[in-house]
Parts: C-alpha cells; structure tokens; sequence
C-alpha cells in the first residue's frame, strides 16, 4: 500500500502532465496556425513575465489590456464599498496602504494594478535572498505561437523556471493578446472569463419585436 506521501509523489506529476497535455491540446485546437518564433507576442511575453518576476509593475502595466485592469480597479473598490461593517472596510483599505475609498477611485488602472501588485507582494513578505535567487535563475521557454485570425487574438504557451534557495519551480502558462490601438497588449482574464458578444441575429430579433409592440 502507498503511503500518502508517496502516493502525492505520484499524483502531482501525474496532475502537471495532464494540465500541460490540456494546455497544449487546447492550442492544438484553436482555428489558428502557429507563429513563428520571431512573433512580437514572442518577445512581450518574456518581457512581461520578467517584470513580475523583478516587480517592475509600471512596466508590466503598460503591457496588459487597459479595460482589463480597469475592470479589476472597479470590482475591487466594489467589493470594499459593500463590506458589511467599516471595520472590514477599513481594513480592506489598509491593504493598499489607503484610508479612504477615494484614494483608490483616483487612481487610473495603472496605477491601481502597481498599488495592488506592491501591496500584495508586502503582505507575503518574501525574503530578499529568495527573492533575489528567483530573479537571477528566470529562464522563459515560449513552447508556441498560435493566431486566430479571425478574432484577432494570439495566444502563447509559456514554460517558465527559477530557483528558491531551496527548490526549482516549473510552471505552464498559456497568455492570450490582443492588438489594441496598433500593439500587442495582453489580455490577462481570457483564460479565466468568458467572452460574452452579443449576437446579432438575436439584436435584430428584439428590435423587431419591440417594434411590433409599439404597433399594437
């Protein structure tokens, strides 16, 4: 029989692959084709991923979608307005290092995304030595490139590598851009919202109803 230390040792690799397998078989299946390496999205993804891992956060910003860190900025100063007491209001302030709901309803989304990003990574209080490992041993594999055209999107499978003192950690990404305004910018929610378009055969279909209501 496994012990259940021994057993983790098997289901976590087990779990790693069939995550990468899914990833890579989602790509497999966009109506797309592959990019070559060259690609633009290439370059920025290693460039954005190497500003989270040295805490550049205003340059990280300026490579994610504007309404996408706009949304976050609005959830989140949503979710504090609507605390049930103001102790956990204000507490929810403190996080940011803020007093007042204002402080955040100020800022422009960029702004907010630095202010969340140095708050969290305050709150976890990592040790500078760890830090700094992490740092010097990042290694970014961009596995693939791949375009559906027909929606303008580009999506990227990343491999990323870096030590602590103590360990190696691996992880997968599949990152998704967008060209907004005539650059790449990356759209960090597509994987994790659903994209919602009106259709619109159905627009029509209401328009046309609404019409015949007022005819009667």
């Amino acid at each position: 029989m496994f012990g259940q230390s021994s057993l983790m040792q098997i289901v976590r690799p087990l779990f790693r692959l069939i995550l990468a397998l899914s990833l890579f078989s989602l790509i497999g299946s966009i109506s797309g084709s592959p990019l070559p390496a060259d690609h633009p999205c290439g370059e920025l993804v290693r460039k954005y991923l190497t500003c989270v891992v040295n805490q550049e956060w205003k340059t990280a910003a300026s490579l994610l979608l504007p309404s996408s860190l706009d949304r976050k900025q609005k959830e989140t100063i949503s979710v504090i307005k609507t605390a049930p007491t103001m102790t956990e209001e204000a507490q929810m302030l403190e996080r940011f290092g803020v007093k007042e709901i204002r402080d955040l309803e100020k800022l422009s989304p960029q702004e907010f995304y630095v202010l969340d990003r140095e708050a969290w990574h305050k709150r976890i209080n990592a040790a500078a030595d760890v830090t700094k490992r992490k740092q010097e041993t990042l290694k970014i594999d961009v596995l693939g490139l791949v375009e559906e055209k027909d929606k303008g999107y580009v999506h990227a499978t990343v491999r990323t590598s870096q030590e602590t003192l103590t360990d190696r950690i691996e992880e997968l990404f599949l990152i998704s851009f967008i060209k907004e305004n005539g650059k790449w910018v990356i759209w960090p929610e597509m994987k994790d919202r659903p994209i919602i378009t009106p259709i619109e055969a159905k627009k029509e279909d209401t328009k046309k109803k609404k019409e015949d209501a007022k005819k009667k």
